[in-house]
């Protein structure tokens, strides 16, 4: 485990920091861009996953376990929205036969 910890350390912080501002940004663009219900919950995840690995980062730097700890349970609280999102996607997809974000609005009282 300590080989893991020492490879993180060799990357320099701001690597990480302009990389996980990236893909958080790319994750950003595709929740406002796309229209797709299944992409812009992809962006999201992305944008969560960026979150992880700037977490992950900044626990290996300090040398402390609880950030990565912290981590694991954040996936684990994603895992949970994905599957209740992809639920509540299937079954818009058979009311509606569609998956963007237009359907959703006809699905009001």
């Amino acid at each position: 485990m300590d080989h893991i910890v020492q490879n993180i350390q060799g990357i320099p912080l701001n690597h990480y920091l302009i990389f996980c501002s990236i893909v958080f940004a790319i994750g950003v663009i595709g929740v406002l861009i796309r229209r797709n219900v299944i992409i812009i919950m992809m962006s999201i995840e992305l944008m969560l996953n960026s979150v992880n690995l700037l977490l992950a980062a900044f626990s290996a730097y300090r040398g402390d376990a609880s950030g990565q700890v912290f981590v694991f349970f954040v996936m684990a609280l994603a895992a949970a929205e994905v599957a209740v999102g992809l639920a509540i996607v299937i079954m818009v997809y058979r009311n509606t036969k569609s998956v963007d974000l237009e359907s959703l609005s006809k699905l009001r009282w």
